[in-house]
């Protein structure tokens, strides 16, 4: 069964379940092909990505003329993501900025390097949570391949069930990392969703829902902001 936040002329979102492909997968039929025939079919475009062991919040345009003003307003960065993940492990610093190149490395895996491309940039927030877990708010300002996989394993804070990037002896029910809010521009309309992952054993716990209450809006937070460049023409 498909949940839908939003159905809207222009534009759907979705709550896409972890642990499912967006797209066909090894023969089986994709999550968009789902989402598609559960909206009777016709014009369907992603206007972003989700890794397969991600959950939360996924915008499809139902017109080509909304795909191309949402596509574009992602690669100006106008569109906001937000996306939580646990990890069992403290960073160096409580909150901070991420950049540098997602560099192809072995077996399908990325690591990040301090130059190249393509560039990647995320602002974070942490909070402890107790028994020894730590929430991780993020903001990924790029869209790149394992993105915020990469920067929490950067972070010395890998997530959570993460199979590909996290230590073999911290098995979980899933891979803890959700798309929780969206904010975009339509039509001259501004939309912004919210949602509270709704699976896995550590993220239904009283206490990061209680944590989720009092951050409220994400963004509404006052986030890190980028350090000067040290050399001209020099990547922030």
């Amino acid at each position: 069964m498909i949940c839908f936040i939003a159905v809207q002329q222009n534009f759907a979102v979705v709550d896409k379940p972890a642990g499912v492909s967006v797209h066909r997968d090894e023969g089986e039929r994709s999550f968009f092909e789902v989402v598609r025939d559960a909206l009777g079919g016709g014009y369907l475009a992603p206007v972003h990505r989700l890794d397969k062991a991600t959950s939360g919040l996924w915008l499809l345009a139902r017109t080509p003329a909304a795909a191309a003003e949402l596509s574009e307003q992602f690669a100006r960065r106008d569109c906001e993501k937000y996306y939580l993940a646990l990890s069992r492990h403290k960073p160096a610093k409580k909150q901070g900025r991420v950049a540098g190149a997602l560099i192809k490395s072995r077996g399908g895996s990325y690591r990040l390097a301090r130059s190249g491309s393509p560039w990647s940039e995320t602002r974070f927030f942490s909070y402890g949570l107790g028994e020894g877990l730590r929430l991780f708010l993020l903001k990924p300002l790029t869209g790149r391949t394992h993105q915020l996989r990469v920067v929490m394993k950067s972070l010395g804070a890998p997530i959570l069930g993460d199979s590909r990037y996290g230590p073999a002896n911290e098995p979980a029910d899933r891979c803890y990392l959700h798309a929780y809010a969206l904010c975009f521009s339509l039509n001259g309309r501004r939309f912004r969703y919210t949602l509270p992952p709704q699976t896995g054993h550590y993220f239904t716990g009283n206490t990061l829902h209680a944590r989720l209450a009092e951050l409220a809006e994400p963004w509404s937070l006052p986030w890190p902001a980028d350090k000067p460049a040290a050399n001209k023409g020099e990547r922030p």
